[in-house]
């Protein structure tokens, strides 16, 4: 059996939030990454959106298309991925839940928005130990043009989401004061453990989706295209989130054949095995 991360990767991953896996991806299976992410390109689902319009460069993203289980079949079948995963894990049983792109392009002559700080789990009806994201750049990046994490904030607060609001990236997704609204990290680095890693084609980022995270700006006249992949254990379990009311569960059930996985595991309640058959299993 291959052994693809040390001990000090695992502990890392556990303690830190955060950890880089160099040279873990063949270029074959970069091909195979590569085409589920133009499949996504291609097949705009519900997420899809273009963050801040009008200011320089352009951020297009796109998440959770409920028909792209199909499309990413290969990336769990004809890559090393869920294997590793199922050793960062250190358990063999390993789910899949769901895709991210981003497509960053700076302008002419100012850097694109970068992403804001927030927390993945903020917007997700799941928690636990063993969730994380990998996180793969399709060209090199320098640290600078790359994600940026607070070390150990997977072990902290949970905030409220950002709205990713041009106007204040602390403005509040839900509002209704059961998650603190997020602290403006941008204007207190100095008072952040802030760490980021160049990577090449073939390297992973692996982090804890607990984690404040925010993407560097693309610089000027420069493109950036990722991937990130979204998994999870056994020890993970549902967490309601404040939008998750009698009245947004009521509609999920009458319209669970349309809805992500995601969205009908919520009706299982706080606390339960977050499971549906929806999920592949890529590991076990």
């Amino acid at each position: 059996m291959n052994a693809w991360l040390s001990q000090t990767q695992r502990d890392e991953f556990r303690h830190r939030g955060v950890t880089c896996l160099r040279g873990a991806l063949e270029s074959d299976e970069m091909t195979v990454l590569r085409a589920a992410f133009d499949w996504t390109l291609a097949n705009p689902g519900r997420g899809a959106s273009r963050v801040a319009p009008g200011m320089p460069g352009t951020l297009y993203g796109d998440l959770a298309n409920s028909e792209s289980f199909g499309a990413y079949r290969n990336v769990n079948t004809k890559t090393s991925l869920p294997s590793i995963i199922a050793e960062l894990f250190s358990t063999p049983d390993v789910w899949y839940m769901y895709e991210q792109v981003f497509l960053k392009t700076g302008g002419d002559d100012a850097p694109a928005r970068r992403t804001p700080w927030h927390q993945d789990e903020s917007y997700l009806p799941v928690t636990g130990e063993d969730l994380a994201v990998a996180w793969i750049s399709f060209g090199p990046l320098s640290a600078v043009e790359s994600l940026e994490f607070v070390v150990g904030s997977h072990r902290g607060t949970l905030y409220d989401g950002s709205r990713f609001d041009p106007s204040d990236d602390t403005i509040p997704l839900y509002g209704t004061g059961e998650l603190p609204r997020l602290p403006d990290i941008e204007a207190n680095r100095a008072d952040y453990d802030i760490c980021s890693f160049s990577v090449d084609p073939g390297d992973i980022v692996f982090f804890h989706p607990a984690m404040l995270h925010g993407g560097a700006p693309a610089l000027p006249s420069s493109s950036r295209s990722t991937l990130s992949l979204r998994y999870f254990g056994e020890d993970s379990t549902v967490a309601l989130r404040p939008n998750d009311t009698a009245e947004t569960l009521s509609r999920i059930r009458e319209t669970t054949e349309s809805m992500h996985p995601m969205q009908r595991a919520k009706l299982l309640g706080a606390g339960a095995p977050f499971r549906d058959d929806g999920f592949p299993q890529v590991a076990t």
